[in-house]
């Protein structure tokens, strides 16, 4: 009779345990956690995202163990070629044919807007890493998107703070026509005039223009002692190796990077780039944990990582760790976690996600070395100043975000 009684309990533990772990994956929709990096393959932002992007988040796939509640992690690739109604079609397909649960990456800001978007529409994530509007973050904010690494507010923040107190007051901005550059260009020019300083003008060109010759001319008549480069990727190179053409780093004007990539600055040169400021989400040569895992970046690409790699890595480990608190894929549940949850790890220490969907961590004041200071490899930044997250990005106090409640 004992032995009966206790086959039975085995038996009945053994049935909960088995219904238990059923429950569990059936909360991981069609079986399987799909993550899908919309990202440029091919255009002006392909070497701050593309591939980088799409290593990054598979590393983070492979580092924690390819599956999340037993159940399989998939990673699909696209590339949305900079336009918008390529990048909203693509995000459609793979939420309601492809059964996406997630879209990472999402460079260009016009791309991450609109597909942030159709992410409220249709109840799905997307977490934005390499654009830097902060419209996202402001009236274009909503409950299920992430906007991880930096944005314009910061930048600018950090940036034009740092030169405004070394007594470059008068700025002229050089903007790319489009969401990005629009973005960065007001939010400097917001803390250029908050802080003591003048904006005398600007000047906006279409992306990927050809010749920048003739927006210098302006930009040095204007007699500005800094010029604001409000745009980023091939333009932001080629605007620079047309200054230096100009001797603009040999005049009593400046270039302020409003935004540059490491890569960026590797492919330019310390020779065109030395003594630069610039803000930054991340360095891969801060501390011994970048380090370590710059390393692993490279010899995947050769190259070291910046911030939107980095973040691309953090905030695919951050979200799958919210779906394993969490027990779902369900979209509102796991942002619920990743709100909760602190994110502490080689990109950012005690980072947190707001209700506006602000990711909130330490940004870092860099100024680029000259050739005769870098000691290998890579070696190209000196630390300036830490900016606490708390003061990088705008507070919630001045948001125009629905979702925030004064």
């Amino acid at each position: 009779m004992k032995w009966t009684k206790f086959r039975l309990t085995l038996i009945a533990f053994s049935v909960l345990t088995l219904m238990s772990q059923a429950s569990a994956q059936e909360k991981i929709s069609d079986g399987v956690v799909k993550i899908g990096v919309l990202t440029d393959l091919s255009g002006m932002f392909s070497s701050e995202a593309g591939q980088g992007a799409v290593t990054a988040v598979k590393m983070a796939v492979d580092d924690f163990g390819g599956k999340v509640l037993g159940k399989p992690i998939e990673v699909i690739v696209s590339d949305h070629q900079n336009k918008s109604d390529i990048a909203v079609a693509r995000t459609r397909e793979w939420f309601d044919v492809s059964k996406v649960d997630m879209i990472a990456n999402l460079v260009n800001s016009g791309v991450a807007l609109a597909v942030s978007g159709v992410a409220k529409e249709k109840n799905k994530i997307a977490i934005v890493t390499t654009s830097g509007s902060s419209r996202l973050t402001m009236d274009s904010c909503n409950a299920n998107t992430v906007h991880y690494v930096y944005d314009t507010y910061a930048l600018a923040n950090g940036t034009a703070k740092a030169m405004i107190k070394r007594g470059d007051k008068s700025w002229y901005f050089l903007t790319a026509d489009y969401a990005f550059g629009q973005a960065l260009e007001n939010d400097a020019s917001s803390i250029v005039k908050s802080n003591g300083g003048q904006v005398v003008g600007a000047l906006r060109f279409p992306p990927n223009s050809a010749d920048h010759s003739s927006f210098f001319i302006t930009a040095q008549n204007s007699k500005a002692s800094v010029i604001g480069l409000a745009t980023s990727g091939t333009d932001f190179i080629n605007l620079v190796k047309t200054a230096n053409q100009f001797g603009i780093n040999k005049s009593n004007q400046k270039l302020a990077a409003l935004l540059a990539w490491i890569t960026d600055i590797h492919g330019i040169g310390l020779q065109d780039t030395q003594g630069m400021i610039l803000t930054n989400g991340f360095y891969w040569d801060r501390t011994p944990e970048s380090r370590e895992w710059s390393k692993r970046f490279f010899d995947k690409m050769k190259k070291m990582p910046n911030m939107g790699d980095a973040g691309d890595y953090s905030s695919t480990m951050h979200y799958l760790k919210a779906i394993q608190a969490a027990g779902t894929d369900e979209a509102s549940a796991v942002m619920a976690k990743m709100k909760e949850l602190p994110i502490n790890d080689f990109f950012a220490k005690n980072g947190k996600i707001r209700i506006d969907g602000r990711m909130v961590h330490d940004l870092y004041l860099y100024q680029v070395k000259k050739p005769s200071e870098s000691k290998y490899p890579w070696d190209y930044y000196t630390l300036l100043d830490t900016i606490p997250g708390d003061e990088a990005f705008r507070p919630l106090s001045e948001s125009t975000c629905p979702l925030v409640k004064k």
